[in-house]
């Protein structure tokens, strides 16, 4: 990151920065709350998509197979594994996660926390500033 001395018209330097993530962190996250919620979701969305391709792919299945094992189609593996697919029902993950002998776990936080913080499937706790870049 390059931070930049310019003068403001009041004649105080104020500092400037041409990190490209904190410009679109500014821009486009930063006081508003509903964008923030909404990359959240997406960022759930796309986690629970990853989570499930990689126990498919990482089991040597198909689609078709995994979908004949939770007893669905193999369009509906397809659509849970799109990142764009809010649909996810609990009863489906459950069905998904024991084939592969796992489980699923729900966690709630406090609102302030989840507006600021995310967590990756790894635990690693995130600055909404990361999941941007």
């Amino acid at each position: 990151m390059v931070n930049v001395s310019e003068m403001a018209p009041s004649g105080k330097r104020k500092n400037t920065t041409s990190d490209a993530v904190d410009i679109i962190f500014e821009n486009l996250y930063k006081g508003k709350p509903k964008r923030v919620s909404a990359l959240q979701k997406e960022y759930l969305n796309a986690r629970l998509a990853r989570a499930i391709y990689d126990l498919r792919t990482g089991a040597g299945l198909t689609q078709k197979q995994l979908a004949d094992l939770v007893g669905t189609h193999a369009s509906a593996i397809s659509r849970l594994e799109n990142a764009d697919y809010g649909g996810h029902s609990l009863q489906m993950l459950q069905k998904i996660a024991a084939v592969f002998s796992g489980r699923i776990e729900i966690r709630f936080v406090p609102a302030s926390k989840a507006q600021r913080y995310l967590r990756t499937p790894e635990g690693k706790q995130l600055d909404i500033k990361q999941v941007v870049a």
